[in-house]
């Protein structure tokens, strides 16, 4: 069975504990710790080794916006034009780089290279902006 501890950041952390195995996980939404731990104990049954959650799967910055885009639409809120066009944008330049590669400097590097290329400092915060916004809305801050 699942325990849900709800943390003082607003976060869930949900253990499992089954057979012997103990596993945890932190997710911003409780619904999503109870998918997960449901998923996970049903693994733990089938004599798996229990998968972390899909955020902790993530490898590059790419997969984190193809991530954030699906959450935006099982919510009914699809990215509309200017936003999808920021995060295409995004995914295009920084897309295939590994998260923890993804770094200030690396965002200096590549907001230097956008004002080269003629982009104005109100563009670069907006993809900036975004950026953060897609990283905050599926809770890597703690790792980025």
């Amino acid at each position: 069975m699942a325990t849900y501890t709800k943390l003082s950041s607003g976060s869930w952390r949900v253990q499992v504990r089954r057979k012997g195995r103990y596993v945890s996980e932190t997710f911003l939404r409780r619904d999503d710790a109870r998918r997960w731990a449901t998923d996970a104990e049903r693994q733990v049954d089938r004599g798996e080794t229990p998968t972390t959650s899909r955020v902790a799967r993530l490898k590059t910055f790419g997969e984190l916006i193809d991530l954030h885009i699906d959450d935006m639409c099982d919510v009914g809120k699809s990215p509309l034009r200017s936003k999808a066009a920021t995060l295409d944008m995004l995914r295009r330049h920084l897309g295939k780089c590994n998260m923890a590669a993804l770094d200030r400097e690396r965002l200096i590097r590549f907001g230097r290279e956008r004002a080269a290329q003629g982009a104005g400092p109100v563009t670069l915060v907006g993809w900036l902006a975004t950026a953060v916004m897609a990283v905050a809305a599926v809770g890597l801050f703690a790792t980025w």
